[in-house]
């Protein structure tokens, strides 16, 4: 599954697909990737989500490291619904509340599976092999699809189910930030000079992309700053 961050080198300037959703922690991805010299390609998906302000956060974040090029693509996952992410009527949980649920409300179905698809079927045109996600099974909120097993069987797919893999051009998923705690991203990525402040973790952020500083996202955002002991740069509207 990928190899080890020091090991990461895009040698001969290989491109490299990465996940870009606009929060922290695809922002620091997108950093690593652009420090082991690959020529990114920035993919941020608009499936149907709350709120559009990670999307600009996106936008803002690939323009500051410089990608070769940044696509939006729409797929509209609350046609589905499932998930308070992507259904209105579903409200999102916050800190104060007891969560019960082993996989939280704000689980949406197979994004992660969709997502990694689009990824690869993008790395593939491009004659890439190297996709990175910013998926974490540390701190993170207990959904399926950010753990080591899952990935490792989307590669195992990925080389299976593609002609370039077929003609030997295997591909390789790689997740730099799976088995950090979010302290040590935050720190990752301020040695690398992310510009946090930019980024949108929120799950219910405004228009203006300022966090609620409640939700799931919001406390181990909050937290990963603190235990990281650096200033939190977010912008909250309950401040």
């Amino acid at each position: 599954m990928g190899r080890d961050i020091e090991s990461m080198t895009g040698e001969g300037n290989a491109k490299a697909v990465v996940l870009l959703s606009g929060g922290l922690d695809s922002a620091t991805t997108l950093a690593i990737a652009k420090h082991q010299q690959f020529e990114n390609y920035a993919l941020s998906i608009d499936y149907g989500q709350r709120h559009k302000s990670e999307l600009h956060a996106a936008k803002n974040i690939a323009q500051s490291m410089g990608v070769k090029t940044h696509q939006i693509i729409q797929i509209d996952l609350s046609t589905f619904g499932g998930s308070a992410l992507t259904d209105s009527s579903i409200a999102v949980p916050v800190a104060e509340e007891t969560i019960t649920e082993n996989i939280p409300i704000t689980y949406v179905p197979a994004r992660n599976t969709v997502m990694l698809s689009l990824a690869l079927a993008w790395a593939e045109t491009l004659s890439c092999q190297d996709i990175f996600i910013g998926a974490n099974a540390v701190d993170y909120s207990g959904y399926p699809d950010c753990r080591p097993e899952f990935i490792q069987a989307f590669e195992n797919m990925a080389n299976l189910a593609t002609k370039a893999a077929m003609e030997g051009s295997k591909f390789s998923i790689h997740t730099p930030l799976i088995n950090l705690p979010k302290k040590d991203i935050i720190q990752t990525g301020i040695a690398l000079g992310v510009d946090y402040s930019l980024t949108v973790s929120c799950y219910q952020a405004d228009e203006a992309g300022r966090a609620c500083g409640v939700c799931d996202a919001c406390r181990i955002r909050r937290t990963g700053f603190i235990t990281a002991n650096t200033t939190d740069v977010t912008r909250y509207y309950n401040a």
